[in-house]
């Protein structure tokens, strides 16, 4: 495992060489601020389950998952509240919202990187967690076969550069113990790929 710098805020430096560069702030958000974006997220997103092929079968995907665009007319609170916060930390113009919850110990995602196709080349990705606290394991996909183990706890914020797509694949495994629901929302750069903003006269958009 990489060895943990520390600079201004409390940040860890978990990877920062030709590979690219991975940053954990353990507490960007407080934890009752955290607490109140779970809460509102959790009960008043429209969550939308999923099918994938796997083995050659379909079979669920192991979590509920919602999608926004950052200038979104209709942005619940708490996330133009986390998008802000975040995009001013970081300092990359972040226009898509992705969300997961995992709902206990069962649920999880598999290793793999995010699809750079969809992405503005060297724009970071950054994934806040809110609610109980699940491991990622992040994997480099070519010997020597470095492994990070990292704790996402509630209001926490992961920041992987652009370039660490091409080098290592990320997960959150499943649990053998019973584990609390878990949010997490990941801020990308998708420029012109990013979904279209909704017309605010068409009503509610559900996800």
């Amino acid at each position: 495992m990489a060895q943990l710098s520390l600079f201004e805020g409390g940040s860890q430096v978990l990877l920062d060489d030709a590979s690219g560069r991975i940053v954990l702030t353990p507490e960007l958000i407080d934890r009752a601020t955290a607490q109140a974006w779970f809460d509102q997220l959790h009960d008043g997103i429209a969550w939308k389950s999923g099918r994938r092929l796997m083995y050659e079968r379909e079979v669920d995907v192991p979590r509920l998952r919602a999608h926004f665009r950052a200038d979104d007319p209709q942005l619940p609170p708490a996330l133009r509240s986390a998008h802000a916060i975040v995009s001013a930390s970081v300092g990359a113009p972040f226009d898509s919202i992705g969300l997961n919850l995992y709902r206990d110990q069962h649920d999880s995602v598999a290793p793999h990187n995010d699809k750079l196709d969809d992405l503005v080349q060297g724009q970071p990705i950054a994934v806040l967690s809110l609610g109980a606290t699940r491991r990622m394991s992040i994997r480099a996909k070519r010997p020597p076969r470095r492994v990070l183990h990292v704790d996402l706890e509630s209001g926490s914020l992961i920041l992987m550069s652009w370039d660490t797509q091409l080098h290592y694949d990320h997960a959150i495994a499943k649990q053998r113990t019973p584990v609390e629901p878990r949010i997490s929302l990941a801020f990308r750069v998708r420029g012109a790929n990013a979904i279209p903003a909704p017309d605010p006269r068409a009503g509610p958009v559900t996800r």
